[in-house]
């Protein structure tokens, strides 16, 4: 089984100005868990729902609502993103691409073409759905 075959594409993606609140709204409404950043057409770095919990203000707080999200606002998603991605090719078997995410502990990997463009994005939930996957020739 390759990447190509198990990945998301096209991949949800956040710009680099991306305000916090409106990449939190982003990744909610889309039930995901992380956005590739791009500048352009270039992978530029990757924020997780972790990252952006981060930064949310806490329930205990001396900030009024009002003032919480007003500095919230002023943070974008390259203030918190990850630079160091690791990525890999729709071609890589999709036994390579599990190792990685779990060598390195992350639940993704973008998936990037030959030219660098990124295409895909491939999740540890994408490999156990193929995993948990019934064989045809079992349904009946």
């Amino acid at each position: 089984m390759l990447v190509r075959d198990l990945m998301s594409s096209p991949p949800i993606t956040a710009a680099p100005a991306l305000p916090i609140p409106d990449a939190v709204h982003l990744m909610k409404s889309r039930g995901i868990r992380r956005l590739p950043v791009l500048d352009g057409l270039q992978l530029v770095g990757i924020v997780t729902d972790r990252d952006l919990r981060e930064v949310m203000p806490g329930k205990v707080s001396t900030l009024s609502p009002w003032e919480a999200t007003s500095r919230l606002a002023a943070v974008s998603v390259s203030d918190v993103m990850r630079r160091s991605v690791l990525t890999t090719v729709a071609e890589a078997d999709a036994r390579d691409a599990a190792y990685t995410m779990l060598h390195h502990k992350v639940g993704a990997l973008p998936v990037v073409s030959d030219a660098g463009a990124l295409v895909g994005v491939v999740t540890v939930s994408d490999i156990l759905r193929d995993y948990a996957r019934v064989p045809a020739e079992v349904q009946g």
